[in-house]
């Protein structure tokens, strides 16, 4: 049986160590209601006190809606401080601006809010010398579902290795709102999107073949083709190097 009082006390210091050798004051992490930012934000303000979580909304109708509500609930269930900034005119304004240049397509379009809170989350980092606490779990990594330099950007990230039904599961140990653990989990990135909807795949296909190596041979093909297309996400940028 999983022993999350020890592991809680792990992550924890983990956490801490990285922001102490840092010299940081504090942490900051997105906080959009969903279950990695709320595990995130709960293990960090375990390990902080000095933990913010910024509330973006960014366009789409939920996220001024449920998902503010549940990043409240959770918020304060934890005692987590939330400050909250409106990213839509700014979204609405880089559009604009593209459309002068190119024709934006609908990657290039969803993109943008992720990109939009990775740099309002280093503004309040650098105002106030705290990190960025990363949000990705192991599943998502694995199929590269997040935008690079937008939710992929992060100085640490306290639960990379845990999938999606280890997520849920942490949860429920730390008691998190209801909200949080039974709404289907979306990105919020535009009004009726879910990501196994987007995905095409289910995070229980995704993380019984992370586990086991094994899925229904459609799912498999979906995984393994979305790892391999992805695989630029979890790199480093190429660098030259004389021969």
């Amino acid at each position: 049986m999983r022993d999350y009082s020890l592991e809680t006390q792990n992550r924890v210091a983990f956490i801490r160590k990285v922001v102490e050798s840092a010299g940081a004051d504090g942490v900051v992490f997105a906080n959009s209601g969903g279950k990695d930012c709320v595990l995130t934000g709960a293990l960090c303000k375990l390990a902080c006190d000095n933990t913010v979580g910024l509330i973006l909304p960014c366009g789409s109708t939920r996220n001024y809606g449920s998902d503010k509500e549940d990043a409240e609930a959770a918020a304060k269930r934890f005692g987590i401080e939330s400050r909250y900034m409106d990213l839509a005119a700014a979204r609405d304004e880089m559009l604009r601006a593209a459309e002068k240049i190119t024709a934006p397509n609908g990657a290039a379009v969803t993109n943008v809010a992720p990109r939009l809170r990775m740099n309002a989350l280093y503004i309040v980092a650098a105002s106030e010398n705290r990190l960025v606490a990363g949000t990705g779990n192991r599943s998502e990594r694995y199929v590269g579902y997040f935008t690079k330099w937008g939710d992929g950007a992060c100085d640490f990230n306290p639960i990379s290795d845990l999938t999606v039904t280890e997520v849920y599961a942490y949860l429920r140990y730390l008691g998190a709102p209801d909200c949080v653990i039974d709404k289907a989990p979306s990105a919020g990135l535009y009004d009726g999107q879910t990501d196994e909807g987007e995905m095409g795949v289910t995070y229980r296909s995704i993380d019984g073949f992370l586990t086991t190596g094994e899925a229904d041979p459609r799912d498999a093909e979906i995984i393994k083709k979305r790892h391999s297309q992805s695989e630029h996400k979890r790199r480093l940028p190429y660098e030259y190097k004389p021969i």
